[in-house]
């Protein structure tokens, strides 16, 4: 029997038995039941300098590979945004050319992409509100020009400088009247990003959702649909349900994603669309249920997806914001990438025994790819760390 070597947080290590793939065959013709973005990471250089502080020197083979895979998967790819290192590593001259090499693989593999516009690249902490809609412009100009479509993510420096819940009206207001398509909107909660505190007005969600419908509403054809990260399905139910028709939920909930996608039967909008940092680790996985929604069999789709949530909380537990590093773990372990690298140091801010826990539960999950790959160089790490595997 092959097994895996496992690691508690008290040091004891343990075996489980390695389970084989799901087996899963990539779809025949595009999903149609949901709309599903993966959001991508990037993959340094091996022998990059990757520590804190360096700027991100990009393996583009392996970083656009990844992108391709996520298609051929029938998924599409949600690029540029926090899963890439966004604020964590990301500087502004990698993600220009993030978004444009990512932009020309869509087109190559005809597929859909959409990307972060932020106002990230601005140096200073502390700007005006002129200047914030003057720095998102600038990125969803780029954005337009590269043939992606835009998500416009939360900025911290809207967030620093905003007094009251008329700055945000006022500056998406404007953002949105110069945008050429339609835009997803992103409202990241302070989970990912501590400094967002206080988004679109309030620090309760419900006020801070009447800001964002207001802005919506005052905004017709100008928001293909919003993207929700606050790790609160209560709060997703509730602004799904007073979307204007034509605007989508995308859930960007990593904790309660399989029953927001699958179909509550309640309500006018029973389910949410998909864009989650979850899917770029599980993109078999996802594909398999959503094309078992397709086949309408529901029950399917519960018994593929389901157990991936437990993964899902792991990667994306507190502190929620280094998730990135369980992303890029998986990625390394299936095959996608060299090594087990990140920009910025960032491989460094998991502990062992909870990669471990990943570990156990993608093979619970049959979220490992190649099972023998996946225990060869989880076993090397082990060894590496003076485990003995």
């Amino acid at each position: 029997m092959r097994t895996l070597r496992l690691l508690s947080a008290d040091g004891t290590a343990t075996d489980a038995a390695l389970n084989d793939s799901g087996g899963y065959e990539r779809p025949s013709s595009a999903l149609r039941s949901r709309v599903a973005y993966a959001a991508a990471h990037v993959v340094p250089k091996v022998h990059a300098d990757n520590t804190p502080g360096q700027p991100a020197d990009i393996d583009w083979d392996s970083t656009l590979a990844f992108r391709r895979n996520v298609y051929s998967w029938g998924l599409g790819v949600a690029d540029a945004m926090d899963t890439a290192q966004r604020n964590m590593g990301l500087d502004a001259a990698a993600t220009r050319e993030l978004i444009a090499r990512s932009a020309e693989v869509a087109r190559e593999e005809g597929g859909s992409v959409v990307v972060g516009v932020n106002t990230d690249h601005v140096d200073e902490a502390r700007i005006a509100l002129d200047q914030v809609i003057d720095a998102y412009k600038e990125q969803l100009h780029l954005t337009e020009e590269q043939g992606a479509g835009p998500v416009l993510m939360a900025s911290r420096h809207l967030a620093r400088v905003a007094a009251s819940a008329d700055d945000y009206r006022r500056v998406y207001r404007s953002v949105l009247e110069s945008a050429t398509t339609p835009v997803v909107l992103h409202w990241l909660g302070t989970a990912f990003d501590p400094e967002l505190q206080g988004y679109f007005g309030a620090d309760d969600w419900q006020t801070a959702s009447g800001v964002l419908l207001d802005i919506i509403q005052e905004n017709p054809g100008k928001v293909a649909g919003v993207k929700m990260s606050l790790l609160n399905a209560e709060s997703e139910i509730s602004v799904r349900e007073r979307l204007p028709e034509g605007v989508r939920m995308f859930t960007g909930d990593d904790f309660n994603y399989v029953s927001l996608i699958g179909d509550s039967g309640v309500g006018e909008r029973p389910y949410s669309d998909a864009l989650l940092g979850a899917f770029a680790a599980i993109t078999p996985v996802a594909s398999a249920a959503i094309q078992a929604l397709d086949a309408g069999d529901p029950a399917s789709y519960e018994r593929i997806l389901g157990p991936t949530e437990e993964l899902s909380r792991q990667v994306f537990a507190a502190p929620t914001f280094y998730y990135k590093t369980g992303v890029a773990f998986l990625a390394w372990l299936n095959g996608h990438q060299p090594a087990f690298q990140m920009v910025g140091g960032l491989h460094s801010a998991r502990s062992l025994p909870h990669l471990s826990r990943i570990v156990e539960l993608a093979n619970a999950s049959l979220a490992l790819e190649n099972p023998d790959l996946a225990r060869e160089r989880w076993h090397g790490m082990l060894r590496l760390n003076g485990v003995d595997a």
